[in-house]
């Protein structure tokens, strides 16, 4: 596990009308990544970013731009988000037929490799890619749309992401993302998950530059 914790603010519940603001101020809040939720409203119920707004990031943040793809054919966008500047692209084993194909060409074109797993996907589904994984993206609640509530189950799921990572000798980050706060993060965090998505928690509470600290800070907190 990295001793490394990296938090990544979901731009999904900024106030678009302030996101240059908003991201400025996570950013010096201290932020390692920005992270980007690509919907298309089929493989999820909602509609939401495209290349246009990570190309607009890129111009407002030197933070890699972490790009979470919930779109069915996700092989149609990875050289265009590759084009906007995103740093990490992730996308969902059940929406393309060539997991391992396009998990090369998202390194080939200059980008981190993540694979990510819904609460109902089984681990498996990315076992026989582990070693081709920079990082693996669990699922702690549906997704689809923003200020949901932690599934408390998951947490053992992240605890068996980390033995499998351990036991291949993975380097891949965990990451973890729905209903990630104040009260969550800590048990996640022990279970093994090194990078933690964050929106409502962070662009919802009264102070987002001081809340990235503070969910950092959370992570040690004994539960």
């Amino acid at each position: 596990m990295s001793n490394e914790i990296y938090i990544a603010p979901s731009v999904l519940s900024t106030d678009l009308e302030r996101l240059a603001e908003q991201v400025t101020a996570v950013e010096r809040g201290g932020a390692d990544w920005i992270h980007v939720d690509v919907m298309d409203g089929h493989f999820v119920p909602n509609l939401t970013f495209g290349p246009a707004l990570v190309a607009a990031l890129r111009r407002v943040t030197e933070l890699p731009l972490d790009v979470h793809l919930m779109v069915e054919r996700p092989e149609w966008y990875i050289a265009p988000f590759a084009d906007a500047g995103a740093a990490v692209f992730t996308f969902h084993p059940e929406t393309t037929a060539h997991v391992h194909r396009q998990l090369e060409q998202v390194r080939a074109c200059g980008m981190l490799a993540g694979l990510a797993l819904n609460p109902g996907t089984p681990l498996s589904y990315a076992e026989e890619v582990i070693d081709d994984l920079d990082l693996l993206l669990i699922m702690t609640v549906n997704p689809g749309f923003p200020a949901q509530r932690y599934i408390p189950a998951i947490t053992k799921k992240v605890r068996r992401a980390r033995q499998l990572l351990a036991a291949r000798g993975s380097r891949a980050r965990l990451e973890v993302d729905g209903g990630i706060g104040r009260d969550t993060i800590a048990a996640v965090h022990q279970a093994g998950a090194d990078t933690f998505v964050a929106g409502s928690a962070i662009f919802r509470s009264a102070d987002p530059e001081s809340e990235v600290e503070e969910l950092r800070r959370r992570c040690y907190t004994v539960v």
